[in-house]
């Protein structure tokens, strides 16, 4: 126990000097705290650490076990990855918030009880959010404002269900929740599959991470959805509605990336689409499909940032991002290209790359398990990923009509972080032995059979013969995809309406009736004992019929003392209504 370092610990904890560090010695230092972590995961042992009893809760700060260790590995050894891409910012706020998202991250892989696992879940909404917001500008401001709402919503569904739980079990232990589905376990699962993007669930990271800094959004697209598919995996294996909600994650990203022409957006969608094949795998339960689930999350991971690193290194050199205003790239950023496609064959499933052998065997889990439904979606779900990751953003950002934007290769620690990804993306694709002796339970598949490549390579093939007969119909537009987050952008604006107009005129007008009528008017009872009169109460009604009504004619029609009355009968009404049902419970 004297011998466990918490990861999540060096990051929060190494933050915090940042600041204060600057040139070389700053740069070793950022590069220093993920290399630790990395050696503090690799020398783990499995148990419980940090136990403890806190208000009357069960406190575990770190449960290590073989599905933690697989997510903590590629959660530290991508920290280093996007500390080196990250390198040659200035501003240091950026990494601050950024070891902080990865140490929160972190802390929710090792959380062994719903508290701890809660506070490590808020410190990566809050953290995360940062690195939208220093972006600068209105759009970046807004859609920063609308993820940490969002995320704030999940949160408190989040711990509404953990309160319930512990009140219906009494264990605040986090781990496998078994029997019937109660309103507390839909409010955890609900929060859980908000920060997996489950659709209609999933607007809030397509309308954010586009916004993020360049690096930002790399950190972004590694942490928080692939976090979720490890606490669905840990509490929800085997729930079959994670299967459909999987499925429909798969198909609805694809679909709304043919639409998209902001090239981090059409990414964006894509981790929807893939984290679809992690919630179907933990789904299905078997432990082929949990292995599955938990080895895609291992590779997309990687292959994911390495395609927001490609993107990002043209904004960083170009300043643009839509796919209608870029091209030709591919004779100033060679380097850039031969990389990225790296991350975009490792996503399409190519053989010899890292999402063949991961991919594959959450399809093949379906299969096992029966599932020709899930199969086919998923299926279609990769030919569509290889369409629009593999094939179109690539032509219209690098290949197409050339812009004459004058670009050149990014800074040399961005190629560099983007060549740690491309490596491990075709190391995990060649040799998936190292990685399936991570996995939670004993590998039994073989990816390189020769049905598999065969069947995987017909349908890549026959994607890139539809990608050339129909490309004109795929030329990008210039246009705004409306999804879910429309609903509660319009919804937002209504419900500011009726904050600053109804209920606030309504305030206003309890306000001056209290202050001008209601409260003299008590004062002076309790001088007199409390006697009250009509001519009293007459005056409280007189006083909210004014500000009510403004005065003029219908208020000079009122008849307070009618009124007055009729207020008395009401009170009356109401205490006889609740002497009738006290003694009806009794």
């Amino acid at each position: 126990m004297t011998d466990f370092i918490h990861p999540a610990l060096l990051f929060i904890l190494g933050a915090l000097p940042i600041p204060f560090l600057r040139g070389s010695i700053g740069k070793a230092y950022l590069l220093l705290i993920p290399t630790l972590a990395i050696l503090a995961v690799l020398t783990m042992e499995p148990g419980s650490y940090g136990e403890a009893r806190f208000i009357g809760q069960e406190i575990v700060i770190a449960k290590v076990d073989k599905l933690s260790i697989v997510f903590a590995t590629v959660f530290t050894v991508m920290a280093l990855i996007g500390t080196v891409y990250a390198l040659h910012l200035t501003r240091t706020g950026q990494h601050v918030a950024a070891f902080i998202y990865v140490g929160s991250a972190l802390g929710v892989v090792f959380a062994g009880d719903y508290l701890t696992l809660y506070l490590f879940w808020e410190g990566m909404a809050f953290a995360s959010a940062y690195l939208v917001f220093a972006q600068g500008g209105d759009k970046a401001i807004r859609a920063g404002f609308r993820y940490l709402m969002v995320h704030i919503a999940g949160g408190v569904c989040l711990l509404g269900g953990v309160v319930l739980h512990r009140l219906a079990t009494g264990s605040s232990l986090f781990g496998p929740i078994e029997g019937e589905m109660g309103v507390a376990v839909y409010l955890i699962l609900a929060g859980f599959i908000l920060n997996a993007a489950v659709p209609p669930l999933n607007a809030w990271l397509t309308d954010a991470y586009p916004e993020a800094t360049v690096t930002g959004a790399v950190f972004m697209s590694a942490f928080t959805t692939k976090t979720a598919v490890y606490v669905l995996a840990r509490a929800f294996p085997g729930t079959e509605l994670l299967v459909w909600l999987g499925i429909a994650m798969a198909l609805y990203g694809v679909i709304y990336a043919v639409l998209e022409n902001d090239c981090r957006r059409l990414l964006a969608y894509h981790i929807v689409s893939q984290v679809g094949y992690m919630v179907a795998g933990v789904g299905i339960g078997t432990e082929m499909a949990v292995n599955g689930a938990t080895s895609h999350a291992f590779a997309h991971i990687l292959y994911k940032a390495l395609l927001f690193m490609g993107a990002g290194a043209v904004i960083h050199v170009t300043g643009r991002r839509k796919l209608t205003e870029l091209g030709g790239l591919y004779k100033s950023m060679p380097l850039t290209v031969t990389l990225y496609m790296v991350g975009a064959l490792a996503i399409s499933a190519f053989p010899f790359f890292s999402g063949f052998v991961t991919k594959s065997m959450v399809v093949a889990a379906a299969g096992q398990d029966h599932r020709a439904l899930v199969v086919l979606a998923l299926t279609m779900a990769s030919s569509g990923t290889f369409l629009h990751t593999g094939l179109k953003l690539p032509y219209y950002m690098f290949f197409g009509k050339d812009q004459g934007l004058g670009a050149r290769e990014p800074p040399g620690n961005m190629l560099v972080a983007m060549g740690m990804a491309a490596v491990l993306c075709i190391a995990i694709g060649v040799f998936p032995r190292p990685l399936y002796a991570m996995l939670p339970y004993p590998v039994d598949f073989e990816p390189y059979t020769g049905l598999h490549i065969t069947e995987s390579l017909g349908v890549l093939m026959f994607t890139a013969l539809g990608f050339v007969i129909f490309l004109r119909a795929l030329d990008p537009e210039n246009k705004i995809s409306l999804d879910t987050d429309w609903f509660y952008r319009k919804g937002a604006r209504y419900f500011m309406w009726l904050a600053e107009r109804p209920l606030a005129r309504y305030e206003k007008a309890v306000s001056e009736v209290s202050e001008t009528t209601a409260l003299p008017f008590l004062h002076g009872s309790a001088r007199e004992g409390f006697r009250i009169d009509l001519n009293g109460v007459d005056a409280v009604v007189n006083g909210v019929a004014r500000s009510i009504l403004g005065g003029g004619a219908a208020l000079r029609r009122l008849q307070t003392g009618v009124v007055t009355h009729y207020v008395l009968a009401m009170i009356a009404g109401l205490i006889a209504a609740a002497v009738v049902f006290a003694v009806a419970w009794r």
